[in-house]
């Protein structure tokens, strides 16, 4: 039977974080009441014209720099024309021939790496391009008695298009990507990357071949995804279709496609435009964007490290996984939060707050819903728990019972929530001793099952002595004085 390559690309429409449109003085805001933040520019009335927003600009040049792309020092704004009820002007301003950024890479990894048994797998995807354009308005179909409204707040949003080449070769690895380009876009600042708004939509470029061919097949576009579940839902039924119409000894043949949620299939759209059939022209009413050497390094100097250089860093500063690494970076707060609880801790307790991190706070997080920034428990709160465990002060089980009061507490500490509660691990060895001879002596029953070579008794035992100091004692020092007693 023959055997088939995937070929897949992806183009991303990044809605930049600028609080005006890209080329008006409209606001960005979502959520605004219908056609309220469109004025004459956005609405194309006639006598209008387009002043470019600089602020999109310096987000561009961000990017570029993030992606070790090629800024270009001279860049075009085009006009893409095409006829649609929610472009006023029957054209969108975009780049062409000329774009912002040319080149760039951003490395993906697939599979769980050492924390889930499965060996991740390291790819470099390379990008084509990434150019300036508007975003257009939206159309809304519901409530309108079988007609349709536009909204043309959107129009004129300013958008990083961002191509790759056709580098990936499966689902996973598109998805992989789609996370990667999330995280960063997100990390440097130029977008709040929400997918639920349209702030991240991926148009995915899906084709297969026969394993060994080194000309591609035929490719459908697979519009608007905005969620990862239903990008690989989508490429991985597209892949499924086009395998299944050539086996079959149909043709693929060249479209724009949607993908259903409800029913998990794709379905045609239109047959795909090619670039000529949009009659491309440099638009007269905008000069050539120039972007000088001194612009370029300004905003190099003002860039946050990178997530690549910073996951490195956290490997050789703080001795973590590459698991771990690769968990704490992957969002600029989550790596500043843990770098803050180290501060506060000790470096020498940095795995430990790593642990904390990813476990203990991301699990109430999840739990109640609530984003990394709405934690009641700050770094320094949580950092200042941690240094009590590694000092042993505490243990860790009671250090749950100390999260959950600053989880729920009015600001304190947490050396203060130890001290109001008397939480402080006993240590003494001749009290932890004399406790344990205690249960010994009221467990005989126990104590002749471990020498029969039960094990499961062994850990009776523990807990017994532990209950009896409710959970204050040293764990390691009760194990070590219980096996002694029992002649181990």
């Amino acid at each position: 039977m023959k055997q088939w390559e995937v070929v897949i690309g992806i183009e991303t429409h990044v809605h930049l974080l600028t609080q005006s449109k890209i080329f008006s003085g409209s606001s960005t805001a979502f959520g605004a009441e219908p056609n309220t933040q469109a004025n004459a520019v956005d609405l194309a009335l006639p006598g209008v014209l387009p002043v470019l927003n600089r602020d999109a600009v310096e987000c561009a040049i961000r990017f570029g720099l993030a992606v070790d792309g090629r800024v270009a020092q001279k860049s075009v704004f085009a006009r893409k024309n095409y006829f649609y009820p929610d472009l006023p002007k029957a054209y969108q301003i975009s780049q062409f021939e000329l774009p912002v950024v040319v080149g760039g890479q951003l490395a993906i990894s697939t599979g769980q790496g050492d924390k889930g048994g499965e060996s991740a797998t390291e790819k470099v995807i390379h990008l084509t391009r990434a150019h300036l354009e508007e975003d257009a308005g939206k159309l809304l179909h519901e409530n309108f008695q079988g007609k349709s409204g536009v909204d043309l707040n959107r129009a004129g949003t300013p958008l990083l298009e961002i191509v790759t080449e056709p580098d990936m070769r499966s689902s996973a690895e598109a998805v992989a990507y789609a996370k990667a380009l999330h995280a960063l876009v997100r990390w440097i600042g130029i977008s709040d990357g929400n997918m639920q708004e349209g702030s991240f939509r991926c148009d995915v470029n899906v084709s297969v071949r026969p394993v060994g061919q080194e000309e591609l097949g035929t490719r459908r576009e697979i519009k608007n995804l905005n969620s990862f579940r239903f990008l690989q839902q989508a490429v991985d039924y597209e892949v499924q279709w086009q395998i299944a119409t050539l086996e079959d000894g149909g043709r693929i043949k060249q479209a724009t496609i949607l993908f259903d949620p409800d029913t998990g299939e794709t379905r045609e759209m239109r047959s795909k435009e090619d670039a000529h059939d949009y009659r491309y022209f440099p638009d007269p009413d905008l000069l050539p964007l120039i972007i000088d050497s001194e612009w370029i390094e300004r905003t190099r100097a003002a860039m946050p490290e990178l997530p690549a250089a910073r996951k490195q860093r956290f490997a050789d500063e703080y001795g973590l996984s590459a698991y771990d690494a690769t968990t704490l970076t992957s969002a600029l707060d989550v790596a500043d939060y843990f770098e803050a609880a180290v501060r506060a801790a000790g470096k020498n307790a940095a795995k430990l707050c790593a642990n904390w991190v990813m476990v203990d706070l991301a699990a109430r997080l999840n739990k109640e819903g609530k984003e990394l920034g709405e934690s009641p428990v700050t770094a320094a709160q949580l950092g200042g728990l941690v240094a009590r465990i590694a000092d042993n002060t505490i243990s860790n089980n009671i250090g749950k019972k100390v999260f959950d009061a600053l989880w729920n507490g009015d600001g304190q500490s947490a050396d203060e929530i130890i001290e109001k509660q008397g939480l402080r691990q006993i240590t003494d060895t001749g009290a932890i001793e004399g406790l344990i001879n205690e249960v010994l002596a009221a467990n005989p029953a126990m104590v002749a099952e471990f020498k029969a070579g039960k094990e499961k008794a062994f850990n009776a035992l523990v807990g017994q002595a532990m209950k009896a100091t409710r959970g204050k004692a040293n764990p390691q020092q009760v194990n070590a004085l219980l096996r002694e007693k029992l002649g181990q």
